[in-house]
């Protein structure tokens, strides 16, 4: 019998890691979850710690030896690198969390591939490496100019991915992610809105005019399509948008919201105005994705079908 893929998973217990640990382990792979629980929650993959085929170890990447010792224990197949500060808000008041978090963690993750020879890596980017523009975001577009920490480390992390893939005979597949919404969420537009209902359902203050413009994917087709440009791109660097074929503003976002809850009538709304909700945030981005479509893949939920989604599925987690 042929010895299944053992793929470790950086940040598994995460968002975004969990849903993919999920669907790795339905296609019947090995599957190793790295996380020190800093953002991610052992309760998103506690249905999976008895399962034969999983493993969870609690430790920082950023501790090279002890990821240098799993890699030598573990003999993985592939690495999908999910280690990220995914809170672009955090990192303006804290410059050098971008830094270690999405940056130095992806370095010792290529250095301990190379040690170990272990020769594939998927890399969770980023729609923010691309920075403001008002054109329609291609792959190849540029140059590239990052406006937060966030999309700078991303940036300096694909950089140097490259390099290894270049020096070191490194596969990668790089994804750009576009905003993602799902159950267990950590942060996000949604989760930041439903977490204030909760506490005040008389008035929801949203960051910005309301006018920002953005995709949303929903969590599960976003792994789903991970998986599949890693098994069908063959090129020895890869790098796609994913994403879905639509926009959505944050006041329709609320209007969602609003309705799903029952709420209409009875919640102000106040926005705080501005272009933007926070420093660093882009406000209307808007992807190409001919190139995943040609490819093969594509989204089934537009973004408003991925928020009325969401809202549905976190009402129950959030105890509306």
């Amino acid at each position: 019998m042929k010895n299944k893929k053992n793929i470790l998973i950086t940040g598994g217990a995460g968002f975004i890691g969990s849903h993919l640990i999920d669907l790795l382990l339905d296609k019947d792979f090995k599957v190793t979850c790295v996380d020190n629980l800093y953002l991610g929650r052992k309760e998103n993959i506690k249905h999976q710690l008895h399962n034969e085929n999983f493993a969870f170890y609690k430790f920082d990447v950023l501790n090279f030896k002890k990821l240098n010792d799993i890699f030598r224990k573990e003999r993985f197949d592939a690495i999908f690198h999910l280690v990220a500060n995914s809170d672009i808000k955090q990192s303006a008041a804290q410059t050098d969390l971008d830094l270690k978090l999405n940056f130095m963690s992806t370095y010792n993750v290529l250095e301990a591939m190379r040690l170990n020879n272990v020769n594939q890596i998927v890399f969770a980017s980023t729609s923010a490496i691309f920075g403001e523009t008002d054109e329609v975001i291609t792959e190849d577009m540029g140059p590239l100019i990052p406006i937060s920490f966030y999309g700078a480390s991303k940036l300096a992390a694909e950089a140097y991915i490259s390099a290894y893939v270049h020096n070191f005979g490194t596969r990668a597949w790089l994804i750009r992610f576009p905003n993602v919404v799902g159950e267990r969420a950590t942060h996000g537009i949604l989760f930041d809105l439903m977490n204030k209902l909760k506490e005040n359902q008389n008035t929801l203050n949203v960051l910005g005019n309301g006018k920002q413009e953005k995709p949303y994917l929903y969590v599960k087709e976003l792994v789903e399509g991970l998986i599949y440009v890693w098994q069908n791109a063959n090129e020895n660097y890869n790098y796609f948008n994913l994403g879905s074929d639509s926009t959505i503003k944050v006041s329709g976002i609320v209007e969602i919201l609003i309705d799903e809850l029952n709420l209409k009538g009875r919640t102000q709304i106040k926005y705080s105005g501005g272009d933007r909700g926070w420093v660093g945030d882009v406000p209307k981005f808007k992807y190409s994705l001919n190139k995943a479509n040609k490819l093969g893949w594509k989204a089934n939920l537009n973004s408003e079908q991925a928020i009325r989604l969401t809202v549905k599925k976190l009402k129950e987690e959030f105890g509306f």
